[in-house]
């Protein structure tokens, strides 16, 4: 197990590195560069002007150095101009005894995210304040989603094709074709909407961000509940009646075993296994997928700095969202990986 987690380890880094360059490359083609030059500087310029604009900022360096210095296993870039000293590891124009005392190496292995050009802030604080914002909803939609799901599945699986099955399987197959915005915008119309009278919960979740309750959060972790919920419920749905046909359950059921015994001692633990994916691939899906989700009730989590990222064209933030995004995602898929094993012994690392 401890090689197999090294060895998936050394192909996690490497992947990360294969995707971030990717990232990195289109992020710093010319078309975005001069776009984020006439940004901060006038919309008027000139090819020229944004040609030394981008020069003085260490934009034009050859792109292997740009990311070997925004990994941090390059120095720095330091540039002097006509108003004093600009360098990578340090903010504005500065003097040449500032410079001298900045550090030489700051890149994400050293902590440094660089500095957002929309938000005029640290990337890092950024990232982490709206990553824990989103890590909160995650939280709350799983102890929701997951439960409620597999309880849905595992009602259905047990019992093939009879009343209770059909209605299950109705509402998982509803849930999942409904898209998010418009459950949500449904559930704001209905709950939160003078109109219709029932206004039992907050349209926005701007005051969750800070203190969330019932009332201002219940409607949007509903939202993204219900359709994973769907998805997860008929994969073990699947997976439930699968397994109850095994010949072992036969065997169970001739040796006098109770219906209910079968079902939590013989059949869930390997009717798990296909859900346990399922389950991990929300991870990902819940740090970026839920975008919508977070602009429709106003909750300003990493989805909503994903789309701010990328509409304003902020390329030190969007790399950072972009790491952080590939590492969940790797992450997820290794637990996973080693959850097989526990859920059935029969599995093997070869």
């Amino acid at each position: 197990m401890g090689l197999f987690i090294l060895r998936r380890t050394g192909v996690m880094i490497l992947t990360a590195l294969c995707l971030t360059f990717v990232v990195f490359f289109m992020t710093n083609l010319y078309p975005n560069l001069e776009k984020l030059a006439k940004t901060q500087g006038d919309m008027r310029m000139s090819d020229a002007e944004v040609a030394s604009w981008l020069e003085s900022r260490g934009y034009l360096q050859p792109l292997p150095l740009k990311y070997g210095q925004w990994l941090g296993v390059a120095p720095g870039w330091v540039i002097e101009g006509r108003d004093g000293i600009r360098g990578r590891c340090f903010q504005g124009a500065v003097t040449a005894e500032v410079a001298e005392a900045a550090p030489r190496y700051c890149g994400v292995l050293q902590g440094d995210w660089g500095y957002s050009t929309v938000f005029k802030d640290d990337v890092g604080a950024l990232v982490s304040t709206r990553l824990g914002l989103t890590g909160k909803l995650m939280f709350w939609v799983l102890v929701l989603m997951v439960p409620t799901a597999l309880i849905v599945g595992v009602l259905a699986g047990m019992r093939e094709g009879s009343k209770l099955d059909r209605s299950l399987s109705t509402f998982s197959i509803t849930t999942t074709a409904t898209p998010e915005y418009v459950s949500g915008v449904i559930f704001i119309a209905v709950f939160t909407s003078s109109a219709v009278g029932l206004r039992w919960f907050k349209g926005t979740a701007t005051a969750a961000m800070e203190d969330a309750n019932f009332e201002n959060f219940f409607l949007p972790v509903l939202t993204i509940s219900l359709y994973g919920m769907g998805y997860i419920a008929r994969m073990t749905r699947a997976s439930m009646t699968e397994v109850m046909t095994a010949q072992y359950i036969r065997t169970a059921r001739l040796k006098g075993v109770s219906f209910g015994n079968i079902v939590l001692k013989h059949a869930l633990r390997n009717a798990l296994i296909a859900p346990f994916t399922v389950i991990m691939l929300q991870f990902p899906w819940l740090l970026n997928g839920v975008v919508i989700v977070e602009t429709l009730f106003n909750y300003k989590g990493f989805g909503w700095l994903l789309v701010q990222a990328a509409g304003n064209n902020d390329i030190e933030l969007l790399l950072a969202v972009s790491v952080v995004s590939v590492i969940v995602v790797l992450v997820t898929q290794l637990i996973s990986d080693i959850g097989y094993v526990f859920l059935n012994p029969r599995i093997r690392i070869s």
